[in-house]
């Protein structure tokens, strides 16, 4: 737990540092917009740097302003959505985002290791032959792949929507199961940029556990027992071979969290991802320092429960404990 405290701490501390380093001041893009109308007073101007937390305080003091808000659970107003808070905007862009990397992640890991069980236990199959394709395109960015997406099933074959997270058109926000289904066809170019990205890592990744599990002693005997070729692929090698996939769970769960955002610009999905570009380009402070230290706790938290699950899975990390 020491290392989560330290991680969270200086997760919290980059989340305070890094939006200060991009130029421009929120205050003045807000103003910016009533640029017509009279000039905004100074006690005004104050208020809304106090709002926003740049003032011209000591950068220690505007620190521990910010750990004392973050501790009465408050992130303050969003400038782009102003007068709307920072929680607010996230609330209504995390569901998306975790809607997406739930269902992403999940057809990833199961396509991913099932494919690779088979392709180590028939090795030299048709299986093998898929692996250098899968390889190429996981080699490809997130965002030009989701673009070659957006051109060929978007534009060209229209089999998709190329923006948006459901019809905005033609179903209610909320609205049942036509709603669920637009949300799904929606979500679909998205979560396939994600899966085609991820799923070569989780493939290659077992197919070599396989093979060298397959020659453990432990296998071995099980096929000098005669047990079913089904049981010994599963219970035996399988089994022992997904060990390091779920310890690799917690590193690739951070490349899928910045291909998500990368992808939900592309498809302008309304997620955490898209949120973000719009506070980048507004000098939001707030919005951005929100989203940094939720997707920094969302990470943490799926790091520790990937340990607390090896524990669970591996026998002889039990033992050891």
């Amino acid at each position: 737990m020491g290392f989560y405290t330290v991680a969270l701490w200086v997760a919290v501390t980059l989340n305070f540092l890094i939006p200060r380093l991009i130029r421009g001041n929120p205050v003045d893009i807000m103003l910016a917009k009533f640029a017509n109308t009279q000039p905004v007073p100074p006690d005004a101007r104050h208020a809304l740097e106090v709002a926003f937390g740049v003032t011209n305080d000591p950068v220690y003091l505007q620190y521990f302003h910010y750990l004392g808000q973050l501790a009465h659970g408050e992130l303050g107003l969003s400038v782009t959505y102003y007068p709307v808070s920072v929680s607010e905007v996230i609330a209504q862009a995390l569901p998306w985002t975790v809607a997406l990397a739930t269902l992403s992640l999940l057809i990833t890991v199961v396509l991913g290791l099932g494919l690779g069980t088979l392709a180590g236990w028939r090795r030299g199959s048709a299986l093998d032959a898929v692996i250098p394709a899968t390889t190429f395109l996981a080699a490809m960015p997130y965002f030009w792949l989701a673009l070659v997406f957006v051109y060929v099933f978007g534009i060209v074959l229209r089999w998709f929507p190329t923006a948006g997270g459901y019809d905005y058109a033609h179903v209610a926000y909320g609205d049942g199961t036509a709603f669920l289904g637009s949300v799904l066809y929606y979500g679909a170019m998205p979560a396939l940029t994600v899966v085609v990205s991820g799923v070569a890592g989780w493939l290659l990744g077992m197919r070599n556990m396989m093979v060298s599990t397959m020659a453990e002693d432990y296998v071995v005997m099980a096929e000098a027992k005669g047990l079913s070729p089904r049981r010994i692929m599963l219970n035996y090698a399988a089994r022992n071979a997904v060990l390091p996939s779920v310890a690799g769970f917690a590193v690739s769960l951070g490349f899928v969290v910045s291909g998500l955002v990368a992808t939900e610009i592309v498809f302008s999905y309304p997620g955490i991802g898209y949120a973000l570009v719009q506070a980048v380009g507004n000098a939001d402070y707030p919005l951005m320092q929100g989203i940094f230290l939720v997707v920094s706790i969302a990470v943490l938290a799926a790091n520790l429960l990937v340990d607390l699950l090896y524990v669970l899975v591996d026998p002889r990390t039990r033992r050891s404990a």
